[in-house]
Order: structure tokens, then C-alpha cells, then sequence
């Protein structure tokens, strides 16, 4: 991972760098300003100067994020594992890659994506623009190279012009990663019964069973809270759930070489949890029921789980009204927004 990591970084340095050997980007026109729709309650995110948000940016990555010519045959968008309708997650343990290839991970949902740190499980890679990089060459994804996906889009028209008004030059690896990334970080999810409660001031958002859950999820007895925390409903920390004794994935280790890292992975968000089944890293546990009786339990002994994890018992009806506050987090303007599809 180390390796590979290194790989990643060394080409986008030098992506990035090409752009030098071009005019400087043409200025879009005051028509072309994008007004990024934050939810009550959230900070501002940061967004890098050389990709500040603009209606022709964000249009191109929307186009580019569906489209399978990103992909060696043609099969395969970056939408094929991150369906608009699941919160921009996927309904399989693994999703497949080109030629059905199957992937190594489960798909996280990109709701909220420009506010995560330390992106895929391991924590690898710091920038969207340079997670874009990973599905294009990985062979079980996409298995292809963005230089040749350049090439593709070079030759139709629309995405030239496209491109030159959102980066005053013709389709190239650093459009493309930045386009990509532009759309993503317009996936802004936080209009959900519980942030009409929280942020909104609507405090009959909530039926009295999901508030029951909300205490429950807060409370000591539990700690869900204590990993899934914050507005985004993750402390983007890396952390062992002991869901296995053994792991047939190392996890951050891959990438720190740390033994206290074997089988860590990023705390997931919570955000759209019931839209985003199956759940784990591995996708291994198929409902939200079999998540909280697998916390129910403790975990398994694994040497590197966290402290956090301590058995607990429910109720029938507390666990109801855990689900019930889990569904609460589901946000349905997001997942039906006509502007992400």
C-alpha cells in the first residue's frame, strides 16, 4: 500500500505540474458562478484554490462521474459504485469493476465527501482530486489510464467545450481529477428529520420512539456517540470494531506498516446509514439489526480493538428505537436531488 500510495502521489505531482506548460486558466465568466448549498449547521468546507467551485466545473464532473468512459471498456462510471439512490453507496458486499471484476472493499457513501479526511479505508490519500486517481488505474475497478482517458475525451466535442470554459484548456488529466472532485463536493446531505430537529429548531421532527433512540445513542452505556460523532457522524478516526478475530484484510497497517495499525479501518458516517446496507468494511453484515447485535456483543478479542467496545444489553424495544433514530439520519431531498443525478 506504502508502494502504491507513493505511486498515487508521484502522478499527481506530475499532472499537477503539467499544468504549467499551458496558458493560464481563462477566467469564467460571471455567469458561471456556483452558489454551494451548505446545510444549517455545517461549517464552510474547504476547497482548494486551483479548483474553486463554478457551474461549468461542477456540470463537468457530473457528466464525467456517470459516464463509463472512464473505464477500459467502456462499462464502468464512478456512479456504477456510488448510486444516487443508496446515498451515492452501493447494495453489494463488494462492488464489480470491469469484466465483473469483484472489488476488495465496500463502497462508502460520498454524502459529505468534502469534509472527509484521509480518504479510503487506510487513510491513503489527503485530496478527492487525487482519490480520483485510484479507481481509474486500479484493475479491478476501472483498469484503465488517465492519460488514454483524456485521449477519449478529447475527440467529443461536448466535453472539449465543456472543458475549456471550466478550466480554459482541453481535457486532461488535471481537468478531469478536478471536475470530478468539483461535483463531488457539492454532495451535501443534511436536511434529514434529524437535522430539522438538531439544526432546524423542529423539535416534532423527531417521534418521541427516534428521540428514545437518540438518548440511547448518546449515552455512556453505548458509546456509539464517541466514534460516530460531530455533524458528519464519524470522528474520522481509524479503529478496530472486532468484528473478527482474524482479518483476511490488514487494514492501515497496509499503509503505516505499524502493528498497532493491523485491521484499522476509518469510522464510517452514519449519515444515510439505512440507505447504505450492507455494512463493515468487507460488507460481511447485511442489516442494521445484525450491526447492533454485533456491538451487543462486545466484538471479538482482536488485539487491537478498540476500548471503546464494551458489551451491552437491549431491549426489544430500545433496539426499535435505536433503528428508528439510525432512520431519522436518512435524508431523502438529498437522495432525490435532480441536480446529482
Amino acid at each position: 500500500m506504502r508502494i502504491f500510495l507513493a505511486y498515487i502521489i508521484s502522478l499527481f505531482l506530475f499532472l499537477a505540474s503539467c499544468q504549467k506548460e499551458n496558458p493560464e486558466p481563462v477566467m469564467p465568466p460571471a455567469s458561471d458562478d456556483y452558489t454551494l448549498r451548505i446545510p444549517t449547521g455545517f461549517p464552510t468546507p474547504d476547497i482548494p484554490l486551483d479548483n474553486t467551485l463554478t457551474l461549468s466545473r461542477v456540470t463537468l464532473g457530473r457528466l464525467l462521474f456517470y459516464d463509463p468512459i472512464l473505464s477500459a471498456d467502456n462499462t464502468r462510471s464512478c456512479a456504477s459504485c456510488h448510486a444516487a439512490h443508496l446515498a451515492f453507496s452501493d447494495s453489494t458486499a463488494v462492488s464489480l469493476g470491469i469484466e465483473n471484476r469483484p472489488g476488495t472493499r465496500n463502497s462508502p457513501t460520498l454524502a459529505n465527501v468534502a469534509y472527509q479526511k484521509r480518504l479510503l479505508r487506510e487513510g491513503g490519500i489527503p485530496t478527492l482530486e487525487m482519490q480520483i486517481l485510484v479507481p481509474i488505474q486500479e484493475h479491478n475497478e476501472f483498469d484503465f489510464n488517465i492519460l488514454l482517458v483524456a485521449d477519449r475525451l478529447r475527440k467529443l466535442p461536448q466535453y472539449t467545450k465543456l472543458s475549456e470554459t471550466a478550466y480554459g484548456r482541453s481535457p486532461d488529466p488535471f481537468v478531469i481529477t478536478r471536475a470530478i472532485a468539483a461535483f463531488e463536493r457539492t454532495l451535501l446531505s443534511g436536511d434529514s428529520p434529524y437535522d430539522k430537529y438538531a439544526n432546524q429548531g423542529k423539535l416534532n421532527a423527531l417521534s418521541a420512539v427516534q428521540k428514545q433512540g437518540l438518548e440511547l445513542f448518546q449515552s455512556d452505556r453505548l458509546n456509539c456517540s464517541k466514534c460516530h460523532e460531530g455533524f458528519l457522524f464519524t470522528n474520522q478516526d481509524f479503529m478496530n470494531n472486532g468484528l473478527f478475530d482474524v482479518y483476511a484484510d490488514s487494514g492501515r497497517i497496509r499503509l503505516t506498516g505499524l502493528e498497532s495499525d493491523r485491521a484499522l479501518f476509518k469510522v464510517p458516517s452514519l449519515r444515510n446509514i439505512a440507505l447504505t446496507a450492507p455494512y463493515m468494511h468487507d460488507g460481511s453484515i447485511y442489516t442494521l439489526e445484525a450491526v447492533i447485535d454485533h456491538y451487543q456483543t462486545g466484538g471479538k478479542l482482536h488485539p487491537n480493538k478498540s476500548p471503546i467496545l464494551k458489551p451491552f444489553t437491549l431491549s426489544n424495544l430500545e433496539k426499535s428505537a435505536l433503528l428508528a433514530f439510525l432512520g431519522s439520519l436518512t435524508d431523502m431531498t438529498f437522495v432525490q436531488n435532480p441536480a446529482f443525478r
